[in-house]
């Protein structure tokens, strides 16, 4: 940071600390203002200029160091200067004091954030010059945020200082004459009498009111704006059109046939999605067959006699399109015509914001229209720009299923969820398994010690793990493949026979046009959804991978949900998706399952949290079967059974985890899982063991030691025991 930044901070730091010491924020209380209402009045109806431009120059000063009480000064100002005045110097004062603060932050982070983040802040920039006076005045009008933040966080886009003050001005025009003329009825307040006037009930019931007329004002100018220079229908084919056939598609499609709208599905490939053909039904079909082949390895373990795993490769991966056989009637085009689906084989476009272009895949086009259209085209494997790579012939999760032959020398890169479970499936299934992975540790969503717990096991397995190596190169050297890693300033190289690409997935927007309809994906090539998950237009949504922030096949489930609802019905409520309580589970051996936050999470939020674990190794059922390893840990407020989060790491993880999962979405503690009668030996007895470990440590010492002295007074031992301690047989 330059010197002339130095000097700033330092001068705004003088002046806060100028301000507190000052009891400056004592002094901005409406119960001080109306103390010493009087005597300002006399001092100002004597002074009036001086005190209009002290009044300013205060403001302006509190507003542009984001200090307490602008909105005191707010009310101030209509109560010692009256509507006229008062409106006319809080509404200056404000804007001043909002650009100076708008240019200080500016000034100390823009440019470090040009540097460091330069595509990201280009693209905020693109998307501010094209909406970003609009979205201000948004803002200003009903605010999202408190206004401080709006100031300090508009400084770092791209935004003109011309357009930020003259949209600020105009915006918080209607909410400062609001606040003004609420404050001129407090300054009339001289008895209790006054209290139940007329003119002071008005004004704060318009004060009240003004917050939600904004919010429908700024909604229909929104409307009005985002679907200006486009035609709307007079009428339509469809209440909703769904492009996507996997698992948010098929949710949204069938809640639209399950309410008798008319509703269409646009698939160009195969209904299921990724989650039955490529991503959940194949991976755990692979995973079972690994855990079969791991135990007849250790069939030692129960009993009996180890015995050589030698099966045909060829045959597991033929059973594993049976199991999508079977599955896949679930999801067919037959099954959802039947449910009043029309299921159309093809590609779709936007036209416009109510119609689509679709390329049937017999060759012919035709366009259709609907009130609302729902985006849920999902993902796919992302590949990195690793010089060789694509020469390598790669695997990812979309075209694994087709290998017929075991890869005797299997490199996966990614320690993530997809890449940890693929890794450690073909590793029981014989393969010698290499997985790099360029952070400090595997599933790095995870806390250290399920990270640690899941690194081990994998080494136990045979998994050689190389943490910290970041493939920087792939070749053929004598006709073998290689790849060359970096890790701690050295060159590594691996050999390898097949390699698995597993570090992370991009959406799918290629091709939908949503250029055509002003929509840009974001950073992470997802598409930008509002709380409601619309895109940009009131009607029309986008749900699933293809919209984030969670990759999962029941996040896209939960999703659908509130596009479809909000397709359907958004013209009279809107709902508000809910990620309070979303669970997730990684297959591996020991699963991994969790809900809610993480130690690391928590700690990042400032949010204050107690930890209890109980180990697996204690339950009887895991001992039983010989899965004795691994623990839950519960997050909690401390002294509190609230559930914060949970982590489940062993065997039958992810059953183990619902009943976490059910208590937090409903607000039972752990008391209440305490109390439930768990029938035994089960695996979710360890839910019940690990409440009783939270209880046990909040036992009331005090009570128990005086219990324990009352107990042996009973026995004849402790005659010192008070008679109020006598408890009558």
């Amino acid at each position: 940071m330059t010197l002339k930044k130095w000097i700033l901070v330092a001068l705004i730091a003088a002046v806060v600390i100028g301000f507190i010491a000052s009891g400056g924020g004592e002094l901005l209380t409406l119960e001080n203002l109306k103390e010493n209402q009087q005597v300002l009045d006399n001092w100002i109806s004597q002074n009036l200029v001086v005190a209009v431009f002290g009044f300013v120059a205060v403001y302006v000063v509190v507003t542009a160091l984001s200090l307490p009480g602008a909105t005191i000064m707010t009310l101030a100002g209509g109560a010692f200067f009256g509507n006229l005045y008062g409106l006319a110097a809080v509404s200056i004062a404000s804007t001043v004091g909002a650009s100076l603060a708008f240019l200080v932050a500016r000034f100390l982070m823009r440019d470090t954030l040009r540097r460091r983040y330069a595509e990201t802040v280009a693209k905020m920039d693109r998307g501010i010059e094209k909406d970003g006076a609009f979205y201000l005045a948004t803002l200003r009008l009903v605010p999202v945020f408190p206004f401080f933040l709006i100031n300090l966080a508009m400084g770092l886009t791209g935004m003109k200082l011309r357009t930020y003050a003259l949209v600020s001005w105009v915006a918080m025009l209607p909410g400062t004459f609001v606040y003004v003329n609420a404050g001129t009825q407090l300054g009339q307040i001289q008895s209790t009498g006054d209290i139940v006037s007329a003119d002071l009930l008005l004004s704060f019931a318009l004060l009240g009111l003004f917050p939600l007329i904004a919010k429908f004002v700024v909604g229909f100018i929104r409307r009005r704006k985002v679907y200006s220079g486009w035609q709307k229908p007079e009428h339509f084919d469809y209440n909703l059109l769904v492009i996507g056939g996997g698992s948010a598609g098929l949710v949204s499609a069938y809640i639209a046939a399950a309410v008798k709208a008319k509703v269409a599905l646009i698939e160009k490939h195969k209904m299921g999605g990724d989650c039955l053909n490529t991503g959940c039904v194949p991976s755990k079909a692979l995973i079972r067959s690994a855990k079969a082949a791991d135990t007849l390895r250790h069939a030692n373990r129960y009993g009996l006699e180890s015995v050589p795993v030698k099966g045909s490769f060829k045959n597991i991966m033929n059973r594993v399109q049976d199991v999508i056989a079977k599955v896949e009637p679930h999801d067919s085009p037959e099954r959802y015509r039947k449910l009043g689906v029309d299921c159309i084989s093809g590609e779709a476009s936007f036209v416009s914001p109510w119609e689509l272009e679709v390329r049937h895949t017999d060759g012919h086009t035709e366009r259709l229209t609907a009130r609302s259209i729902v985006v849920a085209t999902g993902g796919k494997p992302a590949m990195p720009p690793i010089p060789g790579l694509a020469d390598m012939d790669p695997l990812n999760s979309d075209n694994l299923w087709a290998l017929q032959e075991q890869p005797e020398r299997l490199l996966v890169l990614g320690g993530g969820p997809i890449g940890s479970e693929l890794a450690h499936a073909f590793a029981r299934l014989g393969s010698k398994v290499i997985q790099v992975e360029m952070g400090d540790r595997l599933l790095a969503k995870e806390d250290s010690d399920v990270s640690e717990l899941v690194k081990s096991r994998f080494e136990n397995d045979g998994i050689d793990v190389r943490l910290g190596h970041a493939a920087k190169e792939f070749a053929i050297e004598e006709g073998e493949k290689v790849v060359y890693c970096e890790h701690k300033g050295e060159r590594v190289r691996i050999t390898f026979d097949k390699v698995l690409v597993a570090v992370g997935r991009a959406a799918n927007t290629k091709g939908l046009g949503l250029d055509k309809i002003g929509i840009e994906p974001l950073p992470n090539g997802t598409v930008p959804v509002e709380e409601d998950m619309s895109l940009r237009y009131p009607n029309v949504f986008a749900c699933g991978d293809v919209a984030g922030p969670y990759q999962f096949t029941h996040a896209a489930a939960h999703q659908a949900w509130y596009a479809a609802v909000n397709g359907l019905f958004g013209q009279f409520k809107r709902f508000r998706v809910d990620y309070r309580v979303m669970p997730w589970v990684t297959f591996t051996s020991p699963e991994v399952a969790r809900v809610g936050l993480s130690e690391a999470e928590a700690t990042e939020k400032g949010i204050a949290f107690e930890v209890t674990r109980y180990g697996l190794d204690d339950l009887d059922r895991a001992i039983a079967e010989s899965e004795d390893y691994g623990f839950i840990k519960v997050l909690t407020p401390p002294g509190k059974d609230k559930i914060l989060g949970a982590v489940v790491v062993g065997a039958h993880a992810g059953e183990i985890l619902a009943e976490f999962t059910l208590a937090m979405k409903h607000g039972l503690g752990l008391n209440k899982i305490l109390g439930t009668i768990h029938p035994y030996p089960t695996w979710n007895e360890s839910a019940k063991f690990a409440a009783g470990e939270w209880k046990r440590a909040h036992a009331p010492a005090g009570i128990l030691k005086l219990l324990e002295k009352l107990h042996g007074w009973r026995r004849g031992k402790d005659t010192k025991t008070p008679r109020s301690l006598y408890v009558p047989d």
